[in-house]
């Protein structure tokens, strides 16, 4: 895990107290801009490890959302353990966690507590619904935050509401972290001082709906807020496979028109602006559906180029080989002591400063490289075992 000195967060040093998703991803977002990231677990592990996945050795999730990362495990709740964290905290420039507001000062590990130890700390709390409040102690999890904030309706109806699957809020929070910890660090450098960022379920899940939570004066509470663009910009069946159609603009109404065989559509003066293809999509639609019909979803991908945005709807796993997601570097080979090699995304902003940042790295083993660091931490050998042996720490399980 060495570090590069051209990458935005080269020498910048990360403690993940986090677990499941939205931490965790924001501290992988940190090592992809070449921080150093420790993953601090406790000696059960983060529960993510244990989620369902056909891999035998580690959990699919847990690979995919803490990448770049050294492993540690520590017991807060002993006295070595909460003392490893104290040295770290001192080196520190970072620390994330996603406990609830009441845990934090139980652990000592409270932003009040930690920077009086290192007041250059940017400490981040990850929460579901924030500090203070009366649900601020609620365990916060991304479906029950998309049934709370109104996503589920929105996907679906109000009559049949549908859960967004793919963990939508918790990456959306993820890139939260990432961006404020950053500011944060910027304005350190003008500052010199630490601060506290919160960011919290709640926000990311509003956040995500800023183009539908508009409420003008007078208006009704219950009326229309999605964007109605047409009509025809969703997902239709063809041939064979389904395509994603988009054509909100002039230009592409017309090009859509043309190259799917229905010019007269482009032609009616009734569906000349988006407004009024919405309000007759019911008379639109079914002839595009039925023009669609002459063809597969691929092939008029290829028909449609690039003069109307549009996508054959393919399966993920279509990603590891797609020339696109190739060309641009996103997924990469990765390794992990138990799993082996592996292909992951990683690399997803580029920097055109940074072309010689740190190659990725898998997410580590449970308490991996706790004796390193621990080594680097002045610990003695004997000083170690007595920890591994009190259960203050833990290395990796098996042995190591």
């Amino acid at each position: 895990m060495s570090v590069q000195s051209s990458a935005p967060l080269a020498g910048i040093k990360v403690l993940d107290l986090s677990a499941y998703i939205a931490g965790p991803y924001g501290c992988s977002l940190l090592a992809d801009l070449g921080a150093q990231v420790i993953k601090i677990e406790p000696p059960d592990g983060d529960n993510l490890r244990k989620y369902p996945s056909t891999l035998a050795a580690e959990s699919r999730a847990f690979l995919g959302v803490n990448r770049g990362k050294a492993g540690l495990c520590l017991d807060l709740k002993k006295e070595m353990g909460y003392e490893v964290l104290v040295k770290l905290v001192q080196e520190a420039d970072v620390l994330v966690h996603n406990f609830r507001p009441s845990v934090p000062p139980r652990l000592k590990i409270d932003y009040e507590t930690l920077s009086r130890i290192n007041p250059r700390l940017i400490y981040c709390s990850m929460t579901g619904y924030g500090k203070t409040g009366p649900l601020a102690d609620k365990a916060g999890y991304d479906q029950v935050l998309q049934a709370r904030s109104g996503i589920c309706s929105a996907q679906g109806s109000r009559e049949q509401p549908e859960i967004v699957y793919g963990s939508a809020v918790d990456y959306y929070a993820a890139a939260m972290v990432s961006s404020g910890v950053s500011a944060a660090l910027y304005q350190r450098e003008r500052s010199g001082r630490g601060q506290e960022v919160c960011v919290s379920l709640l926000g990311s899940a509003l956040a995500m709906q800023s183009a539908r939570l508009i409420m003008a004066e007078g208006e009704p509470r219950h009326i229309d807020r999605d964007m109605r663009s047409g009509g025809i910009t969703g997902i239709h069946p063809t041939k064979s496979g389904h395509l994603y159609l988009s054509a909100n603009t002039p230009h592409f109404w017309n090009a859509l028109c043309a190259l799917a065989g229905v010019p007269g559509l482009a032609a009616n003066e009734n569906y000349d602006t988006v407004k009024k293809r919405a309000i007759h999509a019911g008379e639109i639609v079914p002839v595009i559906r039925q023009a669609l019909q002459a063809r597969t979803a691929l092939e008029w991908e290829e028909v449609f180029g690039t003069a109307v945005p549009c996508s054959a709807v393919r399966h993920v796993e279509d990603m590891f080989d797609d020339e696109q997601v190739a060309d641009q570097g996103f997924i990469v080979d990765q390794h992990h002591p138990k799993v082996g090699g592996y292909k992951g995304v990683a690399r997803l902003i580029k920097f055109s400063g940074a072309e010689d940042s740190p190659p990725p790295c898998g997410a580590p083993v449970l308490g991996q490289h706790t004796q390193d660091i621990l080594r680097r931490l002045g610990y003695s050998d004997e000083q170690i075992r007595a920890g591994l042996d009190a259960g203050a720490v833990a290395g990796p399980r098996g042995g190591g």
